[in-house]
């Protein structure tokens, strides 16, 4: 690893060009979109606050909780799922939600942590196909919003 922190650096892109790199070898994981089924572990902490087992409930429904099912993750979501509640309150520190966000990350919770991770959810079934924003489309360039104004106009 060169300098940096274990996360420095752009995050892997599953689209790629070059498809030759050491760093590619462990692959992509495809995880389904409907995500886990069945119900969820027994909470392993102290009791649950209602807040808690709400959040445990519906993380074990993520496409995600099938790869912290296989990875043994059964603690670290729910301490997350306890910080998470905690960070929701009104006077929550700042260092409880700065460790949300690295859990995020760490259990591919969003977008950087899903690249990290190596994961990718399923693509949204035909059906429902009409619904999806078109991601390819170009977005228009700097050059591409400058308005030409002849000369005499706007003086």
């Amino acid at each position: 690893m060169r300098g940096g922190h274990a996360a420095s650096g752009p995050a892997p892109d599953p689209n790629a060009q070059r498809r030759n790199r050491k760093s590619d070898a462990a692959g992509w994981r495809t995880l389904p979109a409907e995500g886990r089924a069945g119900d969820p572990p027994e909470w392993p902490l102290t009791e649950a606050t209602d807040r808690e087992w709400d959040i445990w409930l519906d993380l074990w429904q993520k496409p995600q909780a099938l790869m912290w099912e296989e990875l043994g993750q059964v603690l670290e979501v729910a301490l997350f799922a306890r910080t998470l509640a905690e960070a929701e309150k009104p006077d929550a520190r700042v260092d409880v939600k700065k460790m949300v966000r690295g859990y995020l990350d760490s259990m591919g919770l969003s977008v950087a942590g899903m690249l990290r991770n190596r994961w990718r959810i399923t693509p949204v079934a035909e059906q429902d196909a009409a619904d999806v924003v078109d991601m390819t489309a170009r977005r228009p360039s700097a050059r591409d919003r400058i308005k030409v104004v002849p000369s005499g106009e706007g003086s």
